[in-house]
């Protein structure tokens, strides 16, 4: 039986031989010739379906001409987490390999050198994922995130680096430098930058319009993003959910005319996932799908994530919107050209698979991996506080506790850790005696209409908590977590499990907070009269999708939990069954030092979907804390969250969930083996009232330490070490700043340098201060080093808004050198030559969007392709400062019930110059000109809106 095998198997290999031997023979399948070329020559060999399915995240193979199967979209923000292909219930293939600290602690390093480093063996794993499954793991990759940190309580601040755009952008050309190798063409990965633009909420992410004033936008919003593309670090950008000035950003125009001109590369731009989708589905802003297809095409994304592995709807939709003439082939073709441009410098169709195609699976979880990670996350670690009491000197005995002291925890976009370092693990290898505790209240919450207790009934999805213990037992005692703000989670004694919701039941089947939307979120809301009410604070009302805003906890007439609106609410009583607080008080009584692992559940009340209302630390954290520091004073408090929270204790060290290496790292730092030089990336403000999250001025807000003048908590760029500098001879000469840095302590330390600039005269507001440069040295005792940081006279260029360039102004500006924005060490001042911007001049036409200042108005779309107007109401207006003006007023306006505008001089109130009635044009983006006499003059000029009226631009000729 073996030789007509051997027969048949010869006959199959001759046959597939010669398709294999001409498909070599292809000029796309030469590496010598220029890849313009090879793009070329495959593009015009495909058919326009195949050329169609390539505009998919998942591309499917093409047999006849040997083009392999390729995903978009493998996660790799702070190690390889999951693959984008989820299942119908929302389930990635999560990575088990090197989880790095969340990216907001990578940047704490201040350390882009190190950061590549983490990015190149990121990019190695990623290989290594790729070699086992290429059909799985897909080499382009969606990291780093580089939208700006503007807000801490945004849920997905852990995902971002820094609220400073220099700084973002030095530590996004890093990783992605890292995740795409050395190679001067092949990519190692393709990193794809996120989120295009100014996104940073969750308040219905989809619905949601970020106003910029177009000076912010240049300033601020776009930078890091520029820094990154124009040093080629990034091979695309992809769009965020949510609009700016009214347009979706996954069909803004940007994308093809504006980010493409920041380099001279091809870019790969990407949708997020479903968020073509959204424009119909949720946003409204298309009829139907082929006119939105067409337009996020015609926009400059070439890579539609939808539908699963499922090409077929989107090429049909764009099958429609070719017969439609909504786009063209050669549209189509220009996108795919780019996809494998992509494809080509990833080695897809070289025939020994380019450079990096020999990295394989052993580098995964490597032990260099594992060291590096140990690395990084010791210098992370940002000491914010010390009393003296670290480092740690060979204590005998410790008490570390605390919710953390013995977790670890993985966020959303993070993949499975191998193994775990705990910080109390990381203690017990140094000390001998070592007691532990989570420092959790237990407590039976009692029905008070009934006297029953809340009790668990099983562990399945139908196992529905109710009232039925009549006394408590193991079964209706909770552990309660209070996590950040007034957010718990209650974790069931009896079986281990977390209470949850699915909106059927109240039930305990989950080991973990985990999900989409994570439903194991309470609110224990304490009333006048003593009792609580239990909020629950899980799968809430999100983009339309449910009714049921602010349900709480109520019991049916069986006894069963369910959920029900406010007025409907149970009320129960709160009885501590045992005191964890106390016992771990006691415990660091007993101890020689104590230490306090406190934080944030990366699931949990801060994360995709789910923005923070405040800083705050949980209640019961916070009690734990003021228990052990009232019975040892030497208490250190390791605060592990993904982002800032309000918390004060004499030794604070602050980490993110810094993966497996976390305790190795965090007693390093505590025992000195480490000295710490973490700094903070976010203003960490005191509390009080912040900004509505959805306000974007920052100058108007206050918004980062740009345009902060309160006293934070801890200011950006903050950080202690366990030895002192000195700073001397400040010099600001030609195109570069010179200081000389010691280090005047005992031990050997590293010091991050900060470089910061103020202008102080200009046509424009100018904010507190600005990041300008940076440097971690390393200096051992009595060491000096100077550093030196370029600062070329384009670096200080703002966006001048009545002109739509950058300018230099002439002006003085005062050079700020220091160990954190509100620690400056030495000063001097720096004069510069440039231009005095001149007056307004309103005889020209003038774009409205380009005001001096505002209020009561929003920014829109001009229409739905490019263009931002002003949206006015009664009340609102715009300025012009400094303006000159004439008599004849002429405007560009949209209505579609008509109103009026006035102009007014020196005011909002001032002298009426005309009042101009706008007619019913027809629609928003239906636009007619207003005309008017006045007389002309030169100063503030002030246009007030009354109805609705969307203001295009404007002129007042002599």
């Amino acid at each position: 039986m073996k030789k007509p095998i051997l027969i048949a198997l010869t006959l199959v290999a001759s046959l597939l031989a010669a398709p294999a031997a001409a498909q070599a023979e292809l000029p796309f399948r030469d590496p010598s010739l220029p890849v313009e070329q090879r793009v070329a020559d495959l593009l015009g060999r495909l058919t326009l379906q195949e050329k169609l399915g390539l505009l998919h995240q998942s591309q499917e193979a093409i047999p006849r001409l040997g083009v392999p199967y390729h995903k978009n979209g493998t996660e790799a923000l702070h190690g390889v987490a999951w693959s984008n292909a989820l299942d119908d219930n929302w389930n990635q293939k999560l990575a088990k390999g090197t989880v790095f600290p969340q990216a907001v602690g990578l940047a704490s390093t201040w350390d882009p050198e190190l950061i590549k480093r983490v990015g190149s063996a990121v990019g190695d794993e990623a290989r290594g994922y790729n070699a086992t499954d290429p059909t799985l793991w897909g080499l382009q990759v969606w990291a780093p995130v580089v939208d700006p940190l503007r807000d801490p309580r945004a849920g997905r601040n852990e995902e971002g680096y820094s609220e400073d755009p220099l700084l973002t952008g030095a530590i996004a050309t890093a990783y992605g430098k890292g995740l795409q190798g050395d190679d001067p063409f092949y990519l190692k990965t393709a990193p794809v930058l996120k989120h295009y633009l100014a996104y940073n909420n969750e308040v219905n992410r989809s619905l949601t319009s970020s106003n910029l004033t177009p000076r912010l936008k240049h300033e601020y919003y776009e930078q890091a993003f520029r820094s990154a593309i124009s040093a080629d670090a990034a091979t695309g950008v992809m769009a965020s959910y949510n609009l700016v000035n009214g347009r979706p950003n996954h069909v803004n125009s940007d994308l093809e005319e504006v980010v493409r001109s920041w380099t001279d590369k091809t870019l790969y731009n990407v949708s997020d996932a479903w968020g073509p989708h959204a424009l119909t589905d949720l946003e409204r802003y298309y009829d139907d799908k082929a006119e939105a297809f067409a337009a996020v095409l015609k926009s400059g994304q070439d890579s539609f994530t939808i539908d699963g592995s499922d090409k077929g709807p989107m090429v049909q939709h764009l099958t429609t919107a070719l017969e439609r003439g909504l786009i063209t082939e050669a549209d189509v073709d220009r996108s795919v050209s780019r996809a494998l441009t992509i494809r080509f410098r990833l080695g897809h169709f070289d025939p020994d698979g380019g450079p990096y195609k020999g990295i394989g699976a052993s580098v995964i979880d490597s032990p260099a991996h594992r060291a590096l990670n140990r690395e990084t996350a010791a210098k992370a670690a940002v000491l914010l506080k010390n009393s003296g009491t670290l480092p740690l000197r060979s204590p005998k005995s410790a008490a570390v506790v605390g919710p953390l002291a013995d977790e670890l925890y993985s966020d959303w976009y993070a993949g499975t850790m191998p193994y775990e370092v705990t910080p109390l693990d990381g203690i017990k290898e140094r000390v001998a005696d070592v007691t532990t505790g989570a420092g959790l209240e237990r407590v039976a919450l009692k029905h008070v209409e009934s006297g029953k207790y809340v009790t668990a009934t099983g562990t399945g999805p139908d196992a529905n908590a109710a009232l039925v213990d009549t006394a408590p037992t193991p079964a209706s005692q909770w552990d309660v977590t209070d996590w950040v703000s007034d957010i718990s989670t209650l974790r069931n004694a009896g079986n281990g499990k977390l209470l949850g919701g699915d909106w059927r039941s109240l039930d305990t089947d989950d080991d973990d907070p985990n999900g989409w939307y994570v439903s194991q979120q309470f609110s224990l809301e304490k009333q006048g009269d003593g009792t609580f009410l239990i909020r629950y604070a899980g799968f809430e009302a999100v983009e339309g999708w449910y009714a049921l805003p602010d349900p709480y906890v109520t019991v049916t007439a069986d006894g069963a939990l369910a959920l029900a609106p406010k007025a409907e609410a149970a009320r129960f009583a709160k009885e501590v069954v045992s005191d964890g607080i106390a016992a771990a008080a006691e415990q660091a009584r007993k101890a020689e030092v104590a230490v306090v692992v406190v934080g944030s559940h990366p699931w949990v009340h801060g994360r995709e979907f789910h923005d923070r209302d405040d800083l705050r630390l949980g209640d019961g954290q916070k009690r734990l804390i003021e228990a052990v520091r009232k019975a040892n004073p030497r208490t250190v408090v390791v605060l592990e969250t993904s982002y800032p929270v309000i918390v004060d204790a004499p030794a604070l060290l602050w980490t993110t969930h810094a993966g497996a290496e976390t305790g190795h790292a965090v007693a390093d730092v505590l025992f000195g083996e480490v000295n710490p030089a973490g700094r903070l990336t976010q203003t960490w403000y005191a509390g009080g009232e912040l900004p509505s999250i959805l306000d974007y001025d920052l100058a108007k807000t206050g918004m980062t330490y740009l345009y902060h003048e309160g006293r934070p908590q801890f200011a950006f760029g903050h950080g202690l070490s366990y030895t002192t500098f000195g700073y001397q001879g400040l010099k600001a000469q030609g195109e570069q700043v010179s200081v000389k840095v010691t280090n005047t302590g005992r031990v050997a330390g590293e010091e991050v340098v900060q470089l910061y600039t103020h202008q102080r005269q200009s046509r424009f507001d100018q904010p507190v201060k600005r990041l300008r440069g940076f440097q971690r040295i390393a200096l051992a005792p009595g060491e000096s080093k100077t550093v030196t940081f370029p600062l070329k006279k384009s670096d200080l260029a703002v966006w001048d808004h009545t002109r739509d360039t950058w300018v230099v102004e002439d002006a003085a500006h005062d050079v700020l050198v220091g160990s954190a924005s509100d620690k400056i060490r030495q000063r001097t001042t720096l004069k510069v030559s440039g231009e005095k911007v001149p007056p307004r001049d309103l005889t020209k036409p003038t774009r409205a969007m380009n005001f001096d200042d505002y209020a009561g108005v929003t920014f829109a779309d001009e229409n739905k392709v490019r263009g931002d107007v002003v949206a006015g109401s009664d009340g609102g207006w715009i300025s012009f400062t400094d303006a000159v003006y004439g008599a004849e007023l002429s405007a560009g306006v949209a209505s579609v019930a008509g109103g009026s505008i006035e102009l007014r001089r020196g005011s909002p109130k001032g002298a009426l110059l005309a009042s101009v009635q706008v007619p019913a044009t027809g629609g928003v983006y239906e636009y007619a000109t207003v005309t008017a006499r006045l007389k002309p003059g030169k100063g503030d000029l002030y246009v007030l809106f009354k109805g609705g009226i969307r203001l295009r631009d404007l002129t007042l000729a002599r």
